[in-house]
């Protein structure tokens, strides 16, 4: 089965399931589809945005077929391999079991219930989604909001005056380190502009490698040398550094927005013009607009303006001008947020995605 998540299992996942939305959003309408089958096997690989498309509509409404609510992320509810997915269309939901033996496979004779398991504690569990497309975007690629940077250590000098730097290489910085021995190095990017306001909202670093410090500086020095531990891009000077953050242990699982969104693409990763599935997005939306870790939104074409030629002109001769309806080309799952700006994993992608597209919330 094809992958269409990302949290390597090595991430806790302390819940795979989250409550559909909040209390105040809209109720959602979960649809199964119409060649959904009587159950899944759970297999190794499997992730929850998979295993929810072969029953649903929408991947990311799982909670929703389940029933449940955020009283249920206290007691989490894993899904293994070798377990059965059953789809009771009695009721329309889907519940959970354990694949007990051959010819176990009604599940009117069994009470199959999502159930707790600890055991193992949760390193075979099926992640939310694929792992390995987002885990660098977890801590390297960084949006700059309100000079966030400003004052950070910077490499003043390179290894015998060399432009760039390699692993292995010497780093001479300067900047308060702040008792950190490890840090990230970036540039500086191109400024972000939100597509409707034209306003800069953010600046995108760009991640180069990290330093490892090897000697600080001496009494009457604030010179520090480090180490290029490790370089995906040349290192040179000017480039500032951050210190390097704790993997974050975060709940991956697709839920709406608690409230209404209506986001512009601001960016794709890597500069280029259009975006597929599986790639990276920034939009011009973040914490203080409502959304957090494994927000899920639709994307649009937005609808271009065009002449009614068929319509009566106006006094001066002009075609009345008509917008089209949005067109709906994917989903953009949220796995990273800052407070104005965040990042999102294209999903299920039926067309390219370029800067300016809409991501609105799911209707």
């Amino acid at each position: 089965m094809k992958n269409f998540s990302i949290v390597g299992t090595r991430y806790a996942l302390a819940a795979l399931f989250v409550a559909a939305s909040a209390a105040s959003a809209a109720p959602l309408k979960c649809e199964f589809r119409a060649d959904a089958p009587d159950r899944h096997v759970v297999v190794k690989g499997d992730t929850l945005w998979d295993i929810s498309g072969v029953f649903l509509q929408k991947p990311w409404c799982w909670p929703t077929v389940w029933g449940m609510n955020r009283d249920d992320i206290a007691n989490p509810h894993w899904i293994y391999p070798g377990q059965i997915i059953w789809f009771d269309r009695a009721a329309g939901r889907l519940r959970l079991g354990n694949q007990l033996g051959e010819g176990v496979n009604d599940p009117s004779t069994q009470k199959l219930e999502p159930r707790i398991r600890t055991e193992g504690l949760g390193k075979d569990a099926v992640p939310s989604i694929p792992p390995g497309v987002i885990e660098p975007f977890l801590t390297q690629p960084l949006i700059i909001e309100d000079d966030e940077l400003k004052g950070a250590p910077r490499i003043i000098a390179t290894q015998e005056g060399r432009v760039f730097l390699g692993k292995g290489d010497k780093a001479y910085v300067r900047g308060d380190l702040k008792n950190n021995t490890s840090f990230q190095v970036f540039r500086p990017g191109a400024p972000l502009k939100d597509p409707v306001t034209k306003q800069v909202i953010g600046y995108e670093a760009f991640y180069l490698g990290t330093l490892k410090l090897q000697a600080e500086a001496k009494a009457g020095s604030d010179v520090h040398t480090f180490t290029v531990a490790t370089a995906s891009e040349e290192i040179g000077k000017g480039d500032q550094l951050r210190a390097v953050p704790p993997t974050p242990m975060q709940n991956y699982a697709p839920h709406p927005p608690g409230q209404p969104v209506d986001a512009r693409v601001v960016a794709i990763y890597g500069g280029v013009t259009h975006a597929g599935q599986n790639q990276i997005v920034s939009i011009n939306r973040g914490k203080l607009d409502g959304l957090d870790i494994g927000t899920v939104l639709q994307l649009y074409h937005a609808g271009r303006t065009v002449s009614d030629s068929t319509a009566k002109s106006s006094w001066f001769g002009r075609e009345q001008q008509v917008k089209l309806p949005d067109e709906e080309v994917g989903s953009l799952f949220i796995f990273r947020t800052f407070k104005h700006i965040s990042y999102g994993l294209i999903m299920q992608v039926t067309a390219p995605v370029a800067v300016g597209d809409v991501a609105k919330s799911p209707e």
